[in-house]
């Protein structure tokens, strides 16, 4: 007895076969709209030549644990995927910057399209006197987060908003880093912001 295939089988199995060939989910996962990430900015336009990343901008997953592991220094903000090396490249400092007022509450969001269980979302800023024309390292980063939302393995909504307070004694132009560790994989989502308080 012969069995139609149909359209969506043949996708399920093209997903599968993308999933073990690249080592992770076929399915696209999420980003920072709020601060604007560069990748939110490329899949908008509002910045150009940003390679792959402007049709996936939720898909910038990379190895979890950071700071003591994850993406290499230089490579962070691409979440170690060279695919999207264009996030990690500093354009002169050129990237779009949203204004923000030190020590002030704000609110983060990120847009989930693939909502995955999760230990937590960490947010990292950069020290004073970060130099907005070299990669992003460790070193230009403050050692500790300064906003940690536990999750405890809960599946976030399609967007997830989190509201802390910026750190104080910050002027001028800063990279925030968002990081959204899986709960039962070893990869998390990387999204870089550009900000000027």
């Amino acid at each position: 007895m012969r069995k139609k295939i149909t359209a969506a089988a043949v996708a399920m199995g093209i997903a599968a076969a993308t999933a073990v060939a690249t080592g992770g989910s076929a399915a696209a996962h999420g980003y920072t709209t709020s601060t604007p990430s560069r990748q939110m900015h490329c899949a908008q336009g509002t910045v150009s030549n940003c390679g792959g990343i402007q049709w996936e901008p939720q898909s910038v997953e990379g190895p979890k644990g950071f700071p003591g592991a994850g993406p290499s220094d230089g490579r962070i903000c691409a979440g170690g995927n060279t695919r999207f090396s264009e996030l990690d490249q500093p354009r002169s400092g050129a990237w779009p910057a949203t204004q923000l007022s030190s020590g002030a509450n704000h609110t983060f969001t990120w847009r989930n399209t693939a909502r995955h269980r999760t230990t937590d979302y960490r947010y990292y800023i950069t020290k004073n006197g970060w130099d907005a024309n070299r990669t992003l390292t460790r070193a230009d980063l403050e050692p500790a987060p300064f906003l940690t939302v536990p999750m405890g393995g809960v599946q976030p909504g399609a967007t997830q908003s989190h509201t802390g307070r910026l750190p104080s004694g910050k002027s001028g132009r800063h990279l925030i880093l968002a990081v959204w560790n899986v709960y039962d994989t070893a990869n998390a989502f990387y999204a870089c912001s550009d900000v000027r308080f």
